[in-house]
């Protein structure tokens, strides 16, 4: 059974070795079909000293993690998490972290981040590290 979903920023910091608190056992977190997505595009923009690194991330995060699909469940968490950002006064959420975020509630899994801007977010369990 899956514990929590790790956001882009948190797989990054892990793959680079750095001491992430809260780090998740092997087999016991997931991430979203969007992270993934978002390391292929990080592989194939990246200049060639950056390849590397990327597509070493990348390869970290396929045989680490479950990938969990954004699918059809997502939607309507996706749907009250931006309208919700936007009536706090957020402004708009960026579509790909309102997508992570959304698989997280979908799931009922808590989001492990280092990234704030995934904080308060209507119906995510977010844990900023």
């Amino acid at each position: 059974m899956r514990r929590a979903l790790l956001d882009t920023s948190f797989v990054i910091g892990l793959a680079r070795g750095e001491d992430m608190p809260l780090a998740e056992p092997p087999g016991t977190a997931a991430i979203s079909a969007v992270t993934l997505c978002g390391l292929h595009h990080g592989v194939l923009i990246a200049d060639e000293g950056q390849r590397p690194g990327r597509l070493a991330t990348l390869t970290y995060a396929e045989r680490r993690f479950a990938v969990l699909a954004a699918d059809a469940s997502i939607a309507p968490h996706y749907g009250r998490i931006v309208v919700g950002a936007r009536n706090a006064g957020r402004g708009r959420l960026r579509t790909a972290d309102a997508l992570i975020a959304a698989t997280a509630a979908a799931h009922g899994l808590p989001l492990i981040t280092r990234d704030r801007d995934f904080e308060r977010l209507d119906g995510v369990d977010v844990v900023v590290v």
